[in-house]
C-alpha cells in the first residue's frame, strides 16, 4: 500500500500532539552502535536507489526516470542548457512543472553537476523554489552525498536544511544520526533545524524532544518558528497546553512570544490577557504587537487595558502599540496620546512615532524629537529628518529651523541642504 503523506500528515499531527499534551514526553537516545547502524542503512538505501536494486515495484515514475528508465536521449550538457531556459521563464507555475519534469531526467550521478550549474546562475529569491526541488530530489536518492556537497559548497544553512528536511520525512532516525555524527561541541546543532522542520508534522513528540535538547540559541528560535505553524493546526488552546508542558522556562517564554504574535490578529483582547499573565523577558517584546492589533479593532478598550497595567517595560510597550496605530491615522492625536503619559515614553517609542508620521506630518514628527533622551540618537534623528524635510518642503523646514534652538553640530550637518 502506498501512503499519501500529504493526506495523512494532519492525522499524524493530531494523534501525536494529543498524545504529547496528555502525557509525558519519553526521551529515547540512540546508542553509538545504533547510530552507526542508521548511517550504514542510509548508505545502503542510497546505493540501492542509485543502482535500481530495490525489491518490489513501488518506485515512482520520477524515481524510475532517475534510475535511467525512459530518460531523454539528449546529452547532459544539452539538458543543462534546457534547465537554464526553464529557470529564466516568467511564469512560476510553468517553471515549477517544467523543473519537475527536467529533474526526472537526471541520473543519480548527474545531480552534483546539476546543482553546481544551477548555483552558478545565481540562486535568487525567484529561483529558490526550483533550487529546493533539485535538492529535495537529490536527497531522495542519496542524502549523504547531497549533504557532503552542501556542507562543502554552501553557506547559511538553507541548502543543508532542505536536504535534511527531505531526508527526515522519509527516514528521520538516520537523518538524526547523521546530524549528531557531523556536529561537534556543546553549542546548538544547526542541522537539527532542518530535521525538526521535516518531522514536526508527522511526529511532533519527537520534534519536541529534539527542540528541547537544543540550548538557547538562534537555531532553537528557528526550530521553534518552524514548529508553531504545524502545531497551530490543533488549535490555540492545544498549543498553549504544549507550551505549558515545556520544561525549559526560557524556551517556554520564547514560545509564548511567538504564539502571541501569531494569534493576536484573531483575538487581541484574549491574547493580551493571556500574554500579560505569562510575561517573561522574550514575551514582553510581543506586548506592543498585541496592543497594536487590539488598537486596530478597538482603540478605546486597548487604551483602558494599557492604563490598568503596572509601570514597567510591558506598559511602555503597550503604549507604543497604541501610538503606532494612532500615528498612521492622526499624527497629532498620536503625539498628544504619547505626551499624556510622559513616564511611559522611551526612545524607541518616539523613534517609531517619527518614522510612521513623518511623511504625512513632518512638523508634528520633528516636534517630538526632543523627547529622545539619548543625545546622540536625538541629534542623528534631527539631522536625518530635517534634511528630508528640506528636500520635501524647504520653506516650511527653514521656518521651523529658524524658530528652534538646535545644537550647533546639527545646524552644521544640515547646512549643505540649507543653501540658496
Amino acid at each position: 500500500m502506498k501512503w499519501n503523506y500529504t493526506s495523512v500528515g494532519a492525522t499524524c499531527l493530531a494523534v501525536g500532539i494529543a498524545g504529547f499534551v496528555a502525557g509525558k514526553v519519553s526521551h529515547s537516545q540512540s546508542s553509538p552502535t545504533e547510530s552507526d547502524k542508521l548511517l550504514s542503512r542510509a548508505d545502503q538505501v542510497a546505493t540501492e536507489r542509485m543502482t535500481g536494486n530495490r525489491s518490489g515495484d513501488g518506485r515512482s515514475a520520477a524515481t524510475r526516470a532517475r534510475m535511467g528508465e525512459g530518460r531523454s536521449e539528449a546529452s547532459f550538457d544539452e539538458r543543462l542548457t534546457n534547465m537554464e531556459d526553464i529557470i529564466r521563464g516568467e511564469n512560476a507555475l510553468d517553471r515549477g512543472r517544467a523543473m519537475l519534469s527536467w529533474i526526472d531526467s537526471l541520473a543519480p550521478e548527474e545531480f552534483e553537476d546539476a546543482v553546481a550549474r544551477f548555483r552558478s546562475l545565481g540562486v535568487t529569491e525567484a529561483r529558490m523554489g526550483e533550487y529546493a526541488m533539485l535538492l529535495t530530489a537529490w536527497a531522495e536518492l542519496d542524502p549523504t552525498a547531497a549533504l557532503a556537497y552542501t556542507k562543502e559548497n554552501t553557506r547559511g544553512g538553507m541548502a543543508t536544511g532542505t536536504v535534511l528536511t527531505a531526508w527526515t520525512s522519509r527516514d528521520p532516525e538516520s537523518a538524526i544520526a547523521w546530524a549528531k555524527a557531523n556536529h561537534e561541541g556543546d553549542d546548538a546543532n544547526p542541522y537539527m533545524v532542518g530535521i525538526i522542520r521535516g518531522i514536526v508534522e508527522t511526529n511532533p513528540t519527537r520534534a519536541t524532544e529534539l527542540l528541547s535538547d537544543l540550548p538557547f540559541s538562534r537555531e532553537r528560535g528557528q526550530a521553534l518558528a518552524a514548529m508553531l505553524p504545524h502545531l497551530m493546526q490543533m488549535g490555540t488552546e492545544a498549543v498553549k497546553g504544549w507550551i505549558d508542558d515545556l520544561g525549559d522556562d526560557r524556551l517556554k517564554d520564547g514560545a509564548i512570544a511567538r504564539l502571541a504574535k501569531s494569534i493576536a490578529k484573531d483575538d487581541p483582547e484574549a491574547t493580551a490577557t493571556w500574554l500579560m499573565a505569562n510575561l517573561g523577558d522574550a514575551s514582553t517584546s510581543s506586548v506592543d504587537d498585541v496592543y497594536e492589533e487590539w488598537a486596530k479593532k478597538d482603540m478605546a478598550s486597548a487604551k483602558t487595558s494599557f492604563e490598568s497595567l503596572p509601570k514597567g517595560d510591558a506598559r511602555s510597550r503597550a503604549l507604543r502599540g497604541l501610538v503606532n496605530i494612532q500615528s498612521q491615522e492622526n499624527p497629532q492625536s498620536a503625539a498628544n496620546l504619547m505626551n499624556s503619559y510622559p513616564e511611559d515614553i522611551d526612545d524607541r517609542m518616539v523613534q517609531h512615532f517619527i518614522w510612521r508620521s513623518f511623511d504625512d506630518a513632518p512638523e508634528v514628527a520633528i516636534n517630538q524629537i526632543g523627547l529622545i533622551e539619548n543625545a546622540g540618537s536625538q541629534n542623528r534623528m534631527y539631522e536625518r529628518s530635517l534634511k528630508a524635510w528640506l528636500e520635501k518642503d524647504k520653506p516650511a523646514a527653514q521656518t521651523w529651523i529658524n524658530s528652534a534652538n538646535l545644537p550647533e553640530n546639527v545646524l552644521k550637518s544640515i547646512s549643505t541642504n540649507n543653501t540658496p
